[in-house]
């Protein structure tokens, strides 16, 4: 996989790629990460990606010629599966959109900045408009950076536990259930004696359970899909 992230802020999205998962998966070619300043394709001597938005109104607004220029230069390198925009009010992440993107070569993401990107970008080059949460950033740097994670650790060969991605929570629409391990015992606070008991077709009952009965009690919204 190779994913190109289009920035104005390339300082601030790096730190996540050089360290943990995210860094091993990139020494070992498992997916390839490259950051793209956008004002790097400015025409102007001040490198200008914004400007003041046509009607009037508050905040300003990255201006589509520079995301042009990037977006057709990468794309004129290699055919892209999707030309992701990280925005509040995109389709809202969860685990089915991050199994669906792991599976796909070549993503381009676009991280929005100031008020937002002229509407002809999204009208001309994004497939898909993805947000994090009901909330807003200053950009969409920290955005990008939690979907690589949440892509890139579902790649076979990135995590050291291959089934360790299918037992998350949200994979099966259910929460994880409760884990343990050392001590046995502590502060009074037992291990579950199932856990113990080396009858795994048990323990498996017993952790469906467990995910049934926490979804249902924290994320009951999860049950009604």
């Amino acid at each position: 996989m190779r994913i190109d992230i289009i920035t104005v802020l390339p300082e601030l999205i790096k730190s996540p790629f050089e360290a943990s998962i995210l860094k091993r998966a990139i020494e070992n070619k498992l997916v390839e990460v490259h950051f793209h300043n956008l004002r790097d394709y400015t025409t102007d001597n001040y490198k200008s990606v914004d400007d003041y938005q046509f009607g009037g109104g508050a905040g300003m607004v990255m201006m589509i010629e520079p995301i042009d220029k990037c977006i057709s230069e990468l794309k004129s390198q290699r055919a892209y599966d999707e030309v992701i925009y990280m925005t509040p009010d995109g389709t809202v992440f969860n685990q089915q959109i991050a199994n669906h993107l792991s599976l796909k070569g070549n993503l381009i993401i676009l991280c929005g900045h100031y008020k937002g990107v002229d509407q002809r970008v999204r009208d001309l080059f994004v497939t898909k408009e993805i947000s994090i949460g009901d909330y807003v950033l200053s950009g969409g740097e920290l955005a990008a950076a939690v979907l690589c994670d949440a892509i890139i650790r579902l790649i076979p060969g990135v995590l050291g536990n291959e089934t360790s991605a299918l037992t998350d929570s949200f994979q099966d629409n259910l929460l994880a259930p409760p884990i343990y391990t050392r001590p046995r015992e502590y502060k009074g606070m037992k291990v579950p004696e199932v856990l113990f008991s080396g009858n795994f077709p048990k323990i498996e009952k017993w952790r469906d359970e467990q995910s049934y009965q926490r979804t249902k009690e924290r994320r009951p919204d999860l049950l009604d899909d």
